[in-house]
C-alpha cells in the first residue's frame, strides 16, 4: 500500500482509492462520522476501530483512505473551521472583532477543536483562508508584516485559550464565601463577587467579549504610540 501523506489529504492533492470493487468509504463520510463521534463525546472517544465499527467497515479500510488518527483530526480539524466570515468593511477593529466571535462559535459547536488547534500539525486550506482573513482584516493597520502575524495570532489564541475555560463550561463558583473565615481571609474577592452587577460579568460570554475589547484596545493604543 503506498504511504499517504497527510497534507496531501489536507489538500485534496490525493486521489481516491481505485482499485478493487466500488469504495463504500470516502474520505468525507469517514470526516463527518469522526466528527459527530468527538462533538458528542470529545478526542478520547474517537479511534479507528471505533469509527470503522460505526461506519460497519474494516479497520484497513479506514487506512486505505487516512493513515491515522492524527491525520484524521487534521481533517477533522480544518473541516470544522469551514469559510470564514465575510470581512470586507474596511473597520480593522469591526472586521477583527467578527473573526474572533466566529472562531469562537466555531469552539462552541466543536469543543475537541480548542485542544486539537493547540498541537503541531500540518494546517489546512480552511484554516489557512481564516488567517487569510485575518491579515487582511488587520491591513488598514498599516503594520509590518512580522507585526501583523503576531497580532492575528495573538487574538486568535486569545479566543482559543478563553475557550479552554468556556468549551467545558466552568464557569467560576464561589460558595466557599458562605464561610466566614474565607470571607475573612479574601476581603477583595468577597466584595467583588457581592456586588450588584457582578452577576452579569460572570457570564462566560462577558469574560470574552470584555478580554477581546480590551485586547483590541491595546493593539488601537500600541498604534497610535508608533
Amino acid at each position: 500500500m503506498a504511504t499517504i501523506d497527510g497534507r496531501d489529504l489536507l489538500w485534496g492533492r490525493r486521489t481516491p482509492p481505485t482499485r478493487g470493487r466500488p469504495a463504500t468509504l470516502s474520505t468525507e463520510r469517514i470526516v463527518a462520522e469522526a466528527t459527530a463521534v468527538a462533538d458528542a463525546e470529545g478526542l478520547a472517544a474517537l479511534s479507528m476501530k471505533r469509527l470503522a465499527e460505526q461506519l460497519g467497515s474494516g479497520v484497513m479500510s479506514l487506512y486505505r483512505h487516512i493513515p491515522g488518527k492524527a491525520e484524521l483530526v487534521a481533517l477533522m480539524l480544518d473541516n470544522a473551521f469551514g469559510e470564514p466570515p465575510r470581512t470586507d468593511s474596511g473597520d480593522w477593529r469591526r472586521d477583527t472583532r467578527t473573526l474572533a466571535m466566529a472562531l469562537r462559535a466555531m469552539y462552541h459547536a466543536h469543543p475537541w477543536a480548542v485542544a486539537a488547534s493547540s498541537e503541531t500539525r500540518p494546517v489546512g486550506p480552511r484554516e489557512t483562508a481564516w488567517l487569510e482573513a485575518q491579515l487582511r482584516a488587520l491591513a488598514p493597520l498599516g503594520l509590518s508584516a512580522g507585526a501583523t502575524m503576531s497580532t492575528a495570532l495573538a487574538v486568535s489564541s486569545y479566543i482559543r485559550g478563553a475557550m479552554q475555560s468556556e468549551v467545558p463550561g466552568h464557569v467560576p463558583e464561589f460558595s466557599h464565601l458562605e464561610y466566614a473565615d474565607a470571607r475573612e481571609r479574601f476581603p477583595v474577592v468577597t466584595a467583588t463577587v457581592l456586588a450588584p452587577d457582578f452577576g452579569e460579568a460572570a457570564e462566560l460570554r462577558h469574560y470574552v467579549e470584555f478580554g477581546l475589547d480590551r485586547l483590541l484596545d491595546g493593539i488601537e493604543a500600541a498604534r497610535s504610540r508608533a
